[in-house]
């Protein structure tokens, strides 16, 4: 269905996220990976998901060229946590920091979309409430060491190890936590 709708677009997905490639083969999308590096920097007094949006059109801007039939996709994902922004950690000790503040609380994981050709701009966004129950420094070691979360907003992955056992239960979409939020994805694609 998807693909048919799609079948005049050169769809460009700007993300060396596995999970976020996963999503687009899995919605039967044909696409090509084209990435550019970007310095993700934000003003710091936006909170929440002006953070993701503002992240996901500075991605979207660092491509200039885009032909007519070209249809460009980014996306940026934080974890925002009493009100502050959880990235991707830099190393094992961030990780562990952020796994410990996750612990015993809720957090909301903010993913915010860009989907862009010439003529026309549109950010989607979505959020879902994760609520994590406490975990121990053995178990928090025990992950970092086993699935180097360092790709991952918030240090942890859902899907793994770490969402079996510490995440009590969730408000939203589960796979706007992995990644990506395909529904509202595949909506806007849909009326494209």
């Amino acid at each position: 269905m998807l693909k048919e709708k799609l079948k005049n677009y050169n769809i460009i997905l700007a993300s060396k996220s596995p999970r976020r490639q996963q999503f687009f083969k899995d919605l039967n999308i044909d696409f090509t990976i084209k990435l550019k590096e970007v310095e993700e920097l934000y003003p710091q007094q936006l909170k929440g998901i002006e953070i993701t949006d503002y992240l996901a059109n500075l991605k979207a801007k660092a491509y200039k060229n885009l032909k007519d039939n070209d249809l460009l996709i980014t996306s940026d994902t934080i974890v925002w946590l009493e009100n502050k922004a959880l990235g991707k950690p830099k190393n094992y000790h961030e990780a562990f920091v952020m796994l410990k503040n996750l612990s015993g609380k809720k957090h909301e994981v903010i993913t915010s979309i860009s989907i862009k050709n010439k003529n026309f701009q549109k950010i989607i966004n979505d959020i879902t409430t994760v609520f994590f129950k406490k975990i121990s420094d053995k178990e928090i070691n025990y992950y970092i060491n086993n699935y180097k979360p360092f790709d991952k907003a918030g240090a942890y992955g859902i899907q793994e190890w770490i969402g079996f056992i510490a995440i009590d239960k969730i408000e939203g979409s589960y796979f706007n936590v992995v990644g990506l939020p395909v529904h509202k994805l595949y909506k806007e694609l849909m009326n494209l």
